[in-house]
Parts: C-alpha cells; structure tokens; sequence
C-alpha cells in the first residue's frame, strides 16, 4: 500500500467518524422530542381519567346506575 492509500483510508475514515457524530447527535434530538411529546399525551390521559373517576364516584351518577339496572 503506498502513502496515497493510506491518505484516502484516513480521509473517509474521518468523514464516516463525522458521519456517525451527527447521526448520533441528531438521534438525541429525536428522541428528546418524542419523549416531551410522550409526557404530554401521558398528562392528558391523567387529566381525563381524573374526571372520569370525579364522574363516577358522583351519588347522582350511582343512583342513575341502581335505577337503569331496575
């Protein structure tokens, strides 16, 4: 192998390095987004399943309950 081989080696050795860099770095990103939009959902959820159980313990909502079961 002469010295120009071993250049091109080193070359695209380091623009697949640099490659990899921003790849990973990106993917970071990424996944910070999905988990920011992950904890929104999840709040939401908490949100409407405290007001479907404020629904449900309700004494109206209970005796509607015994009455339609008549």
């Amino acid at each position: 192998m002469g010295p120009f081989e071993i250049a091109a080696i080193a070359i695209i050795g380091g623009i697949a390095l640099s490659a990899y860099k921003v790849h990973n770095s990106n993917k970071d990103k990424a996944d910070s987004v999905q988990l920011g939009e992950i904890k929104a959902e999840q709040e939401r959820l908490k949100q409407r399943v405290a007001t479907l159980e404020s629904i449900v313990t309700d004494k109206s909502y209970q005796l509607k309950d015994q009455i339609n079961r008549l």
